[in-house]
């Protein structure tokens, strides 16, 4: 993941107002930033299994494993990775038609 410019989350909704569908776009902004937890979650339980030591040892520093925790701490919040990719309009979604939402009852 790389640099993310700042967000500024007023203009993100006056962009998703502009179109007429806040709520929704609030809903998929928040369904989005969960995938993006999940992702660094696992990306994180990836890269420290690689480094972790005997859970026994206690005593040692594993510089490694503060290494990767510094790292991890520098990405953004998912909440504003999703809001940038709404931004940038990098980030589609579909509203169910009336038709959809009455047949899934």
């Amino acid at each position: 993941m790389g640099k993310i410019n700042t967000v500024n989350p007023i203009l993100v909704r006056m962009k998703e107002s502009e179109k007429g569908i806040i709520y929704q776009s609030i809903v998929a902004m928040g369904m989005r930033a969960r995938q993006i937890n999940d992702d660094i979650k696992n990306e994180i339980a990836d890269r420290m299994e690689d480094v972790i030591s005997d859970p026994n040892d206690v005593d040692s520093t594993n510089f490694d494993q503060i290494a990767i925790s510094r790292e991890f701490d520098l990405i953004p919040k998912p909440t504003f990775l999703a809001m940038q990719e709404i931004l940038d309009e990098k980030m589609k979604y579909d509203l169910p038609s009336e038709e959809e939402k009455e047949e899934e009852k």
